[in-house]
Order: C-alpha cells, then sequence, then structure tokens
C-alpha cells in the first residue's frame, strides 16, 4: 500500500505542504548533475528522476523517515525537544546530528554507500530548494534527493 494511502493524504502531498513539489525536487538534484554513462544529458536525468521521485514517494519507509522528520521540526521548531533549546535548532547548532543522521537514513535506505556521498554533497552546498528548508526538513528531503540521484547513477538511466 503506498504510504499515507489509509488516511488519504500522499507523501508528496505532505512535501507539496511545505512547498515541495516534485518539480522542485528534480531542479534541486539537478544543481549537482554530472553527466554519467546512460544518463549524459540534463533531459534524461529529468526523465529518469521524475519516475524515480514517483517510485520513492510510494514507499512506505521513506515516507515514514520523512514524517519522522516533518514531527521533528514541528516540536524543535516550539522548542518541545528534550535537550534542543529553540534557538539552538533555529541556529542549527553543530551540536544537533539528529537532522544528519535521520538524513543519512534515508539516502542509505533508498541506495547505500553510495547514495551517502551523495547526501554529504547536497547537505553541504544546499542547492535549490534545500537552502530555505528549517533544519530536519532540509537534511530529510537532502536524503530524499541524495537517494534519489545516487539510484539514477546507479540504474545508469534505465527506468
Amino acid at each position: 500500500m503506498p504510504c499515507g494511502e489509509a488516511v488519504g493524504v500522499s507523501c508528496l502531498h505532505r512535501l507539496e505542504e511545505l512547498g515541495i513539489t516534485k518539480e522542485k525536487l528534480i531542479s534541486t538534484c539537478l544543481e549537482l548533475f554530472v553527466p554519467h554513462p546512460g544518463v549524459e544529458t540534463r533531459e534524461k536525468a529529468t526523465e529518469v528522476l521524475d519516475k524515480v521521485f514517483d517510485e520513492l514517494l510510494e514507499d512506505a519507509n521513506v515516507c515514514a523517515l520523512l514524517e519522522a522528520a516533518l514531527a521533528l521540526e514541528t516540536r524543535a521548531s516550539k522548542g518541545e525537544l528534550a535537550g534542543i533549546p529553540k534557538d539552538a535548532h533555529s541556529e542549527d547548532a553543530v551540536f544537533i546530528v539528529a537532522d544528519e543522521i535521520i538524513g543519512m537514513a534515508i539516502a542509505e535506505y533508498i541506495a547505500g554507500t553510495r547514495a551517502r556521498f551523495e547526501f554529504v554533497r547536497y547537505d553541504v552546498k544546499k542547492p535549490g530548494v534545500l537552502s530555505s528548508l528549517p533544519a530536519f526538513v532540509d537534511d530529510a528531503v537532502a536524503g530524499l534527493i541524495a537517494g534519489a540521484s545516487a539510484l539514477m547513477y546507479s540504474r545508469r538511466g534505465r527506468i
């Protein structure tokens, strides 16, 4: 069963509530695009990523991890997470690593170690939509994008 089906809310719909559309996921992914055998052009990459994101946004485990990050973000933004003061959260203080751990978990669930490398690239550069997202959400979405990117490259454009 696709994530959210039981309650009528899709994973993509939850992201769209935050202004994160599939088109923004793809364009953010493409900001760090490097041509690769089987995915030599941005057009081919866009075609592959469109299908990869459709697949990932129906995966119950990806959706659950994204939901966890969204819930943590809601609590942290109100200063309701033990050990994380509201101001530390809003500054994305260096001692807070749970957000990166969730992002890496999403990436690695999707595409293994290759995706962890991609996660670091996206987490450091924060291209596209990632630059405007709060702490827990930016890393979770970076994990999703990193996983999609790694799948695109590892599948060599085969959809």
